[in-house]
């Protein structure tokens, strides 16, 4: 099969090397190109030494451009090749999908090029988190957002369902930042939740653990303490529920369910 003028992104996973997939591996082995976007030295050694043509994208972040144009540079990045005719692997961090815009972005005009373009899923830190704090979406729902865009977008919570903000460091910051994390715009989210779950709602700063052997970091507090706590570039926020959903027995009647026999 002729691979060339072919673009696969990948996802790395969370904890290190130990949850590439076969598949993610094998486009990383057999490209002529990879770049890389990954969190720790260790994943880092392991994508040069499975391709010697590996190359890290993090030097393009800088503290004196917007986050978009450092995206737009890793996007030309991973396409000039392409546009040569090689086969190029772009390797990300968790799920190559999940909050990545260079990655569905390079796709994107890779496909309007008349390349073939493919993304393989990776293990998310969403996947992470639903295992280390035994949450469900299946069974008791979830809402989802970046923060930022849920303070612009005036979301409303549901009080009944699991709610997970993301990229809580960096609230309304279009910059790249390599320090002082969370503390400037953190409040203002803490104060918007509170409108819905009050002040005393115990909430839960998380991180996945990046490394085997390691714990996550699950870190518990009150929505009045959340500003102070510490929380990092890698930190996610999880709200449990207020309180249970009710059941809607029209409804009920109408899918002609007996109680008794739904899940408890």
């Amino acid at each position: 099969m002729n691979r060339r003028g072919s673009l696969f992104i990948v996802g790395t996973g969370i904890l290190g090397t130990g949850q590439i997939t076969p598949d993610a591996e094998y486009w990383i082995r057999e490209a002529d190109r990879v770049f890389f976007l990954v969190q720790d030295p260790l994943s880092e050694r392991w994508l040069k030494k499975a391709n010697p043509a590996a190359r890290s994208l993090a030097h393009l972040y800088s503290t004196r451009r917007p986050r978009a144009k450092t995206y737009e540079m890793m996007v030309e990045t991973m396409l000039a090749p392409l546009r040569r005719g090689a086969t190029i692997c772009g390797a990300f961090y968790g799920h190559p999908g999940v909050f990545a815009h260079p990655t569905h972005e390079a796709i994107r005009r890779a496909r309007a090029e008349g390349h073939r373009a493919r993304m393989l899923p990776g293990i998310s830190a969403f996947d992470c988190l639903t295992a280390d704090l035994g949450l469900d979406p299946g069974r008791d729902g979830c809402h989802t957002y970046e923060a930022t865009s849920f303070l612009l977008e005036a979301k409303k919570p549901d009080p009944t369902t699991a709610l997970v903000l993301w990229q809580i460091s960096v609230i309304g910051e279009s910059r790249f930042r390599k320090r002082g994390f969370g503390k400037r715009n953190l409040e203002i989210l803490a104060q918007r939740l509170a409108d819905t779950y009050g002040a005393e709602h115990e909430v839960v700063i998380y991180e996945a653990a990046a490394l085997p052997g390691f714990e996550a970091s699950v870190i518990r507090v009150p929505l009045n303490g959340l500003s102070s706590a510490k929380v990092s570039g890698l930190s996610t926020l999880y709200v449990p529920p207020l309180e249970e959903a009710r059941m809607d027995q029209k409804m009920g009647r109408r899918l002609r369910l007996r109680w008794d026999e739904l899940l408890a």
